[in-house]
C-alpha cells in the first residue's frame, strides 16, 4: 500500500541545517527499509497560483488555495504493508522534519 505523509507547517521559515540533515538521514532510511517512493520540498504559499478551471473561464488567482496559518511544505510517498506501519514512518519523519505529518493511504483503483 502506498502513503502521502503530508508535512504541516506552520513558520514564515523552511528547514535548517540540522533539520535538512535530519530529513537527509530519514530518507536514507526509508530508501534502506523499501519504504521510499517519492518525496519533495515545497515553496511556501506566497510563491502558490490556483488555478480553476471550472467554468466558462480560467480563473487564475495569486496566493495559496487556503488563507491558514498552517500549509503543506512537502511530503514523502512511501510504500508499507499497513497503516500502522504507516504510522510508524511518519512518526519517525516528524521527529526528523520537527513538523507534524498527516497521514493518508492512497485510494485502491
Amino acid at each position: 500500500m502506498q502513503f502521502l505523509l503530508s508535512v504541516v507547517h506552520d513558520g514564515p521559515s523552511l528547514a535548517d541545517p540540522v533539520e535538512e540533515a535530519a530529513i537527509d538521514e530519514f530518507n536514507d532510511r526509508l530508501r534502506a527499509g523499501g519504504n521510499w517512493v517519492f518525496a519533495g520540498g515545497l515553496g511556501t504559499p506566497d510563491n502558490a497560483t490556483v488555478i480553476d478551471n471550472r467554468g466558462k473561464q480560467a480563473v487564475i488567482t495569486d496566493g495559496p488555495f487556503l488563507e491558514s496559518k498552517e500549509y503543506l511544505a512537502g511530503f514523502w510517498v512511501v510504500e508499507a504493508p499497513s497503516f500502522d506501519v504507516a504510522v510508524k514512518l511518519a512518526t519517525e519523519g516528524s521527529e526528523a522534519c520537527n513538523r507534524k505529518i498527516e497521514v493518508r493511504p492512497f485510494l485502491d483503483e
